[in-house]
């Protein structure tokens, strides 16, 4: 595994067209809208590819058989040299790999029920990634649910971007608030003049925008999250966006909610949680 320096990132590019699952995070890095780290076999002429998206996603992709690099990526993955600080949840192209990493990791790999039981270096926890697409009709059917009287949703400015905490939040998919306001945007609920929620652009590629939601937790249960999805659902549809959504197959609240607003689950993928 070398680490690709980030002016040779076009040598990526061309490869990562040929990747058919929901790749935008990995689009992101590539394209130098987010800092990332990018990992190759050869740097001269790579062929196998890891992408890492600073908020933890990463894409492994290309060429499987490649027995020095994946030896190293093992070593990456169990963290035995101390190479990376966080978890990392992976995804893989093409479906060759999931073999491939299933004789790889042997032993390491753990269902996501054994997690609590088996912790600390060494394991990769199997979940699953449900990518969705959007039907426009369901969403439509579903729509119907009026904003509370004392709500108002608001355009996501600068104040409300370094306002707004929580884990799924615009300062965790954008370098600045100002790459923020001059690439993405964003529609932000607020419930008695506090801040309640926030939908926004995680990621945006050609006509396609990724849907990153936060509700503040005294917030959750109101529906508040499927309200501010909606507007910017409608941004989208009037700016001839294609919302996508993606999620683990565990996180039932972001499934749920994916389904309320019109996305119907097509494809589940393996999904690795490389533990620090």
């Amino acid at each position: 595994m070398i680490p690709l320096n980030i002016n040779n990132y076009d040598r990526v590019t061309n490869h990562l067209k040929k990747v058919s699952i929901n790749n935008l995070f990995a689009r992101s890095v590539i394209e130098k809208k987010i800092s990332g780290k990018v990992f190759v076999d050869n740097d001269k002429n790579p062929k196998t590819f890891y992408i890492v998206h600073p908020y933890g996603m990463s894409l492994l992709f290309g060429d499987p058989g490649n027995p020095e690099f994946n030896q190293n990526f093992l070593d990456y993955s169990l963290n035995s040299k101390k190479q990376r600080n966080n978890p990392e949840w992976m995804q893989a192209y093409p479906a060759e790999w999931n073999n491939v990493l299933s004789d790889l990791y042997k032993d390491h790999l753990i269902n996501p029920s054994e997690f609590k039981r088996k912790t600390g270096n060494g394991i990769i926890e199997l979940n699953t990634r449900v990518n969705f697409k959007f039907n426009p009709k369901k969403h439509h059917e579903y729509k119907e649910i009026n904003l509370p009287k004392d709500c108002e949703i608001r355009k996501t400015d600068k104040n409300i971007y370094n306002e707004m905490r929580g884990s799924v939040i615009p300062s965790k998919f954008w370098d600045s608030e100002e790459d923020f306001i001059n690439g993405g945007v964003g529609f932000s609920l607020y419930c008695n003049q506090n801040l309640a929620a926030t939908a926004y652009s995680a990621f945006i590629h050609d006509n396609k925008l990724e849907i990153g939601i936060e509700t503040i937790p005294e917030y959750r249960g109101y529906g508040y999250a499927q309200l501010t999805c909606s507007a910017l659902i409608d941004f989208c549809l009037k700016n001839n966006f294609e919302p996508v959504w993606a999620c683990r197959l565990e996180n039932t609240p972001s499934f749920k909610l994916a389904e309320k607003l019109g996305f119907e689950a097509i494809a589940k993928i393996p999904y690795y949680r490389l533990g620090k």
